[in-house]
């Protein structure tokens, strides 16, 4: 059986977020864009989103099939790509549309997104600032922001490189650990 599952995580700048995202094996299709606008705006544009006051978050659209990678997995992995702590800001991207956040559409992930976020807050002395909602509006971003760091390897993220090959790997161990 081959289900599909999907779940959005805004993690600073988007570009690194999905190209972290596509490396994991079991993850089937990103794409980015913007996500939980506070505005009426419909189809906003990067320019839109950069000034700061539709309340829009650059988020990552992940699909993914959950029995290759679930989303406890995919959750451990986006944990490591940001700080958790940091409100509004992530790298050098500062901005309510580098926050951090959660978006689920199923309501049976949010249990299992709260006991990760739980967990994670242990090893913090500082709040944890991810929003988790779910999911009430994504717009597509624009074509050239599709797939960025795919197209233009040298381009700016704010997330170590190491961390792409570390993905690569992750659900494939995860795998042959598996007792069964």
């Amino acid at each position: 059986m081959n289900t599909q599952s999907k779940i959005y995580f805004a993690g600073g700048c988007f570009w690194g977020t999905e190209h972290f995202m596509k490396q994991i094996h079991g993850v089937t299709n990103t794409q980015v864009g913007y996500a939980n606008g506070k505005t009426s705006i419909k189809n906003p544009t990067y320019e839109q989103v950069c000034n700061d006051n539709t309340g829009f978050a650059e988020t990552v659209e992940v699909s993914y099939n959950p029995q290759q990678a679930d989303l406890n997995l995919l959750l451990e992995l986006y944990f490591k790509t940001i700080d958790p702590t940091s409100l509004n800001q992530q790298g050098n991207d500062i901005g309510s549309q580098y926050r951090t956040g959660i978006f689920y559409t199923n309501a049976t992930d949010l249990p299992i997104i709260k006991e990760a976020i739980e967990t994670l807050a242990k090893k913090y002395s500082k709040p944890i600032v991810i929003e988790v909602e779910p999911l009430v509006n994504f717009y597509p971003a624009e074509e050239y922001h599709q797939d960025y760091l795919g197209k233009h390897p040298d381009g700016y993220c704010h997330i170590s490189p190491e961390l792409f090959d570390f993905a690569r790997k992750a659900s494939r161990e995860k795998k042959r650990q598996a007792p069964f």
